[in-house]
């Protein structure tokens, strides 16, 4: 059996322990393992396919990042390319990877990656190519997996941040607006939010108005409480209905969101006339050594992706639904996105200790 394995999308930490442990699983079993370098880019040719080996990923635990580097901008179907003219065009180079994985001898794929990544590898698993998925996002948006890796340590570096953010704001009885990433999502600004006692948390599933969220700060006031922590996930939209946009989106990619935190920090500044700073955490928060537990799930999803391979699981994606590792179809999973569920208990505990969704 030769298998390659592939990172799509945005980078999360614990990509290099899903690595390993495939590598590691399927070498066990006297597999060969290839690598392909930039998601699809390698077995389309425009990256290398290398070999992976128990030396390959020795010490890689650790590390933040993917071994494999990785790309969001490289789906098979419409690939970006560059015309002469300096303007960009897609095309389809979906037969391409087909012919070139069984050129190489490829018998199945491992495919690690988000929403993105997992509706291209179910495309490929159309065309016939053997797949199995294993969900990656710092955003924990992936339906059927009550975590992916990544998201612990994303919420811990958010936490690390408001509990530094706390004592520059008592000290000068400011108000701070700390932007979190999630896009659509609001599950890294609710934990994070939560466990560093926010006062406020912004999350893009729960209708919020900007006077309700001065009312909190002004109540903190006049209790004696000077100063006060907002967090705000990137994907909130604003009463008004604007979102924020950070920068161009480059060929191929997904819109940029971010910045909405100056936006509110400013009216905040407005309306309550305290002195309020706005601070974008951005990619802090995929950056770095993973957690234990992320470590953990990690492994123990490259590992499962090993025996759903053996097992013939085509199509299907390797998801914790606790306290078990379990496969279910990729094309469940892509029905709807997760998000946060307005009612949850997260939520509702959220509440019951005094902290504000602004609504």
């Amino acid at each position: 059996m030769r298998i390659a394995i592939s990172t799509g999308g945005g980078d999360a930490p614990g990509l290099n322990a899903v690595i390993r442990a495939a590598v590691l699983s399927a070498r066990n079993r006297g597999w060969d393992v290839l690598g392909s370098k930039r998601g699809y880019a390698g077995l389309l040719g425009d990256d290398d396919v290398v070999p992976l080996t128990g030396e390959s990923v020795r010490g890689i635990m650790a590390h933040g990042g993917t071994i494999l580097r990785t790309t969001n901008r490289g789906s098979p179907f419409a690939y970006p390319v560059r015309n002469a003219d300096g303007s960009w065009s897609e095309v389809d180079r979906s037969d391409e990877i087909m012919e070139n994985a069984r050129n190489l001898g490829i018998d199945a794929l491992i495919s690690i990656g988000g929403d993105g990544s997992l509706a291209i590898a179910q495309r490929l698993v159309d065309k016939g190519m053997r797949i199995v998925g294993v969900p990656k996002t710092i955003d924990n948006d992936v339906s059927g997996t009550v975590m992916t890796f990544g998201f612990d340590t994303a919420v811990n570096t958010a936490i690390e941040a408001i509990d530094k953010l706390h004592t520059t704001a008592e000290s000068h009885d400011r108000v701070m607006v700390l932007e979190v990433m999630g896009r659509d999502a609001g599950f890294i600004a609710l934990y994070a939010g939560i466990a560093g006692t926010a006062d406020v948390i912004l999350v893009p599933e729960i209708p919020w108005a900007m006077e309700k969220v001065c009312e909190k700060i002004r109540a903190r006031d006049a209790a004696g409480r000077r100063f006060s922590i907002v967090v705000v996930a990137e994907g909130v939209t604003m009463p008004s209905g604007d979102v924020g946009v950070m920068g161009e989106s480059l060929p191929g990619q997904m819109k940029r969101v971010g910045g909405v935190a100056d936006t509110i920090a400013r009216e905040i500044q407005e309306r309550t006339g305290k002195e309020t700073r706005s601070l974008v955490l951005g990619h802090l928060q995929r950056g770095g050594s993973p957690t234990g537990y992320d470590r953990l799930l990690a492994t123990r999803f490259g590992g499962a992706a090993v025996e759903a391979v053996a097992a013939k699981k085509w199509g299907h994606m390797v998801a914790l639904q606790s306290p078990h590792i379990v496969t279910i179809p990729i094309v469940e999973v892509l029905k709807e996105s997760k998000r946060v569920e307005p009612d949850h208990d997260v939520v509702r505990t959220a509440r019951a200790v005094g902290i504000s969704f602004g609504d």
